[in-house]
């Protein structure tokens, strides 16, 4: 039941970024998916509907939990554009730097819902989800942190990030039906889009720089 409110959640998040959010096109389709990003919530509400459809047929908490996780995914979505706004007013506020970092530690913790779902399409264990969240947002940061203008360079890694995300949301989804998937698929599938996208991103890189950009 945690799986397919979880993994609709994960989907959701994957379309939205594919149809409204701009982007640097690492697949030619994505170019026309997002000139076409009206069909954002048609695509997402068909796609409810069967997800429920089916889910009814087995057990009635399931379509319960696919619905809730579409509500999830829009409230945090709202929250999370109302928090944006609120960041980028705090940053040029008088306010002190103290409080402005732990509004945005606030703003970061609250908002990782989707990392949180995201690992429950590798593991259930809770203590496990928890430790592996705080290492991940550690060292991403640190990492970020440390080598920020580096980071940028890699155009197409949150391609990479998104692609992703659709992945570990299906699997989620088709676990929750009872279809049979070998624990090794999510990491190596995850690990081999994120790599595709990360030497697309160097290659661009190298083209820039013999470009002269």
């Amino acid at each position: 039941i945690l799986l397919i409110g979880g993994g609709v959640f994960l989907v959701f998040l994957f379309f939205h970024w594919l149809f409204l959010e701009q982007k640097r096109f690492g697949l030619g389709v994505e170019e026309f998916f997002y000139k076409n990003g009206f069909w954002f919530y048609a695509v997402v509400s068909v796609l409810l509907s069967g997800i429920v459809w089916f889910a009814l047929q087995k057990h009635p908490m399931m379509g319960f939990s696919a619905v809730v996780g579409s509500s999830a995914f829009f409230i945090t979505h709202g929250f999370k554009s109302s928090a944006e706004r609120k960041e980028e007013e705090l940053v040029h506020s008088s306010a002190s730097d103290v409080s402005k970092i732990l509004y945005l530690e606030v703003i970061d913790t609250t908002f990782s819902i989707d990392g949180v779902l995201g690992a429950f399409a590798f593991t259930l264990s809770v203590p496990l989800i928890l430790l592996g969240n705080g290492l991940g947002a550690l060292m991403v940061r640190q990492l970020t942190m440390g080598n920020i203008e580096r980071v940028k360079k890699y155009v197409y890694l949150k391609n990479g990030a998104m692609y992703s995300i659709l992945f570990l949301g299906t699997f989620m989804i088709l676990k929750s039906f009872g279809v049979h998937i070998p624990e090794w698929a999510s990491p190596i599938i995850t690990f081999g889009v994120i790599a595709f996208f990360f030497i697309k991103s160097h290659w661009a890189m190298g083209k820039n720089i013999q470009k002269g950009l």
